[in-house]
């Protein structure tokens, strides 16, 4: 089979190529990154799939197959860039489906379409709507880009649409919302609370595209692989030293101090949990993962081991005023 992979150079969409291109398929992919050591036989255009170069590879390469990986987050691009790449660049390939006869396209998106909201239910199903865009804007795009990739079920009924919305990604290449939670040595959390996180190894997540693209399921599904894990377990198994501090300091300190730089929206992450029911796409598809919860975080402390000790006078002065604990 063809496969066009959009995003190509990410660290799960590598490992997305190599698990097909091992299964005899052929890959072409598109991305602005480079793949340095990218297999000889997995040609990589370097061109903005929004961009007419990237249409050319649609009508020369003619693929069967399309995985949209080219999504970004507000870890990676701010402001008004980010909604053209995620909703216009999303428009522009299910555009290209359609024009150039795809027969399957696969949109990767996130669990966090769900949004994190105290009244939510423990666990998400695949027909429930977006919440809480009000309180983090920066995934509007996201979960606009998502929707429209749902429409295609029904405006293109002859393309066999499946939209994945997969939960955090954590190993060896540090990449990711989660992994970027983890990065320093201290780990904030919102003082009174530890939700739970839902977690895959980035070889279970390739796995599961893959099989995707090879099982062809059309519909809607939510992709997760062992038990969540409370953050503060999850801080904790990396050798990282959790900072439970309260929501206005913790606003304060975001991008300062070793702490992580995230939108002030990201703190209702640290609240409340975002867990999906993954049951529909294990019966679509017979999906198992191979990773469970301690390997995946194993795999990525010895990859990332925690950064080393600094001076760090703001904590101290702040558990003198009584500010934080843990």
């Amino acid at each position: 089979m063809r496969v066009l992979i959009l995003g190509i150079s990410g660290a799960v969409a590598q490992r997305v190529a190599l698990q097909l291109r091992a299964k005899g398929h052929t890959v072409v992919g598109i991305d602005t990154r480079p793949w340095e050591d990218a297999p000889a036989d997995i040609e990589v255009h370097e061109v903005d799939l929004r961009k007419r170069p990237a249409e050319e590879v649609f009508r020369t390469f003619r693929p069967e197959a399309v995985v949209h990986m080219a999504t970004v987050t507000s870890l990676r691009v701010q402001g008004e860039e980010r909604h053209r790449i995620n909703l216009g660049g999303t428009r522009t390939v299910f555009e290209h489906c359609h024009t150039y006869g795809v027969k399957h396209a696969v949109f990767v998106g996130r669990h966090t379409f769900y949004g994190a909201a105290p009244d939510s239910a423990l666990y998400h199903t695949e027909d429930e709507p977006p919440k809480e865009l009000a309180s983090f804007p920066e995934l509007a795009d996201l979960v606009a880009a998502d929707l429209y990739a749902s429409t295609a079920l029904w405006r293109n009924p002859e393309l066999t649409t499946s939209v994945l919305r997969v939960s955090y990604t954590l190993g060896t290449s540090a990449q990711g919302t989660l992994a970027t939670f983890l990065r320093g040595r201290r780990v904030p959390m919102v003082a009174g609370y530890d939700p739970l996180f839902q977690f895959m190894h980035e070889e279970d997540v390739a796995a599961a595209i893959a099989l995707t693209v090879e099982k062809r399921v059309r519909g809607v599904f939510n992709v997760a692989g062992p038990q969540p894990l409370p953050l503060s377990v999850i801080i904790r198994q990396a050798r990282r030293i959790p900072v439970p501090l309260p929501m206005m300091v913790l606003r304060q300190l975001l991008g300062r101090f070793g702490l992580p730089r995230l939108p002030s929206g990201a703190l209702y992450h640290l609240q409340y949990p975002i867990v999906v029911d993954a049951r529909a796409f294990r019966t679509a598809t017979g999906f198992t993962y191979r990773y469970d919860e301690v390997r995946t975080i194993q795999a990525f402390l010895e990859a990332h081991p925690p950064p080393r000790a600094r001076r760090e006078e703001l904590f101290d002065r702040l558990e003198s005023l009584g500010l934080m604990r843990g």
